[in-house]
């Protein structure tokens, strides 16, 4: 027979004295605040250094709040693990030694800089009429002694530790030719390519222009905000005025003209595509310090609208008054222009526009007609040959 699992009155005993004995708990009423021994403590967050921010949401922050970061990710982050040593003062035998060896060539790039300029000196001194070319070989031998030594420049300070981190830090001054060159290579190296293939693949060249070589950066801006090359923008943004950032990687002022052309203005009486002038502007100054170009007001945006930097040939200013006289908006085209100016392309933008829900609105605040006019594409007749022919397939 199996023993009996019930608990002995003993056991019940004890289990009920224990009860009547414990203090009762008194209930905690209703209340909105927590208990004081639940509360916690929270220190506030303290905000992200701008010299060693590292997290793309802390750069964010920093960025709205109207502090970028300083420098590159990389040197910031650098800086989270060591000391502010400046580079002569670094315990490191090796360094030490590589920057002897880059001093001492970059003293002899300074001395070839010295002879290279008392050559130039005396290519100036010389009579022209006691050369076989006169002026055009001094011409010619000025300017190659000046090419020579804006390369030794460059070659100077290419491999300095303290140029490449105030480049890489956005602190170097462009008026130098080593923060150029750097500059232009940095250009080349991504958004030249990138610009390139918009206006190829867009069709800029050749719709609008026969050839273009991209000789500076352009970066369009709608309130503050850049625009990538072909990006759709919306009709109400369009409507006002654009600044463009045109970066310049050669020393001194260059005078430029700026067209913003329409090519695809459709005609409906000869059922082709018409360009269109919307902006023209002449002997516009760019320094590589001084970049930026405010435009007017456009009108009514729309289509492909290709950007389009001409430079005055040995800066030669063009004559307003003349060119308003002698072309219109419609039917204008940069090729009449290229041949019958001094001018020369170096650049090209677009930005692309489409109807949207604001074009009806622009349009009308502008005063242009066609709001309730929809275009399309007539249709296309069959060759006789590919016409179906019912009563054939009996």
């Amino acid at each position: 027979m199996a023993p009996s699992r019930a608990p002995s009155t003993a056991l019940l005993r004890s289990l009920r004295a224990a009860c009547f004995d414990a203090p009762a708990t008194t209930a905690r009423r209703y209340s909105t605040t927590p208990i004081r021994h639940l509360e916690v403590e929270t220190a506030p967050t303290p905000a992200p250094d701008p010299a060693t921010v590292t997290l793309k949401t802390e750069e964010s922050q920093l960025a709205q709040a109207g502090k970028p970061p300083i420098g590159s990710r990389r040197r910031r982050a650098a800086l989270q693990h060591t000391d502010s040593v400046p580079f002569s003062a670094l315990p490191y035998q090796c360094f030490q030694e590589a920057r002897a060896i880059l001093i001492a060539d970059r003293n002899e790039k300074l001395k070839q800089i010295e002879v290279e300029r008392e050559r130039l000196d005396r290519a100036r001194a010389i009579d022209p009429d006691t050369l076989a070319h006169g002026q055009k070989q001094k011409d010619l031998k000025i300017k190659g002694l000046e090419q020579q030594i804006e390369k030794l420049k460059i070659l100077a300070d290419i491999n300095d530790p303290n140029v490449k981190r105030r480049f890489e830090d956005g602190q170097g001054d462009l008026n130098k030719p080593i923060y150029r060159f750097l500059a232009e290579r940095k250009w080349r190296e991504y958004r030249r390519k990138i610009q390139v293939q918009r206006i190829e693949t867009m069709k800029v060249v050749p719709d609008v222009l026969p050839q273009c070589e991209l000789d500076v950066d352009i970066t369009t801006f709608w309130n503050r905000r850049s625009m990538s090359p072909g990006d759709f923008v919306p009709s109400s943004t369009s409507e006002q005025p654009p600044s463009l950032k045109v970066q310049s990687f050669k020393r001194g002022e260059r005078l430029l003209t700026v067209a913003v052309i329409d090519p695809d203005v459709p005609n409906t009486e000869t059922d082709l595509f018409e360009s269109r002038c919307h902006f023209l502007a002449t002997n516009i100054v760019i320094t590589p310090t001084s970049p930026i170009i405010d435009f007017a007001k456009l009108d009514d945006p729309y289509h492909r609208l290709a950007i389009i930097l001409l430079e005055n040939r040995n800066n030669l200013e063009l004559d307003t008054q003349a060119l308003t006289s002698m072309y219109t908006r419609d039917n204008f085209t940069i090729r009449k222009a290229l041949t019958r100016h001094p001018v020369s392309p170096i650049g090209a933008a677009l930005f692309r526009t489409k109807w949207d829900d604001t074009m009806a609105d622009v349009m009308a605040r502008n005063g242009i007609e066609g709001a309730n006019v929809e275009l399309k594409r007539k249709k296309v007749e069959p060759l006789p040959y590919k016409r179906r022919n019912p009563p054939s397939f009996r």
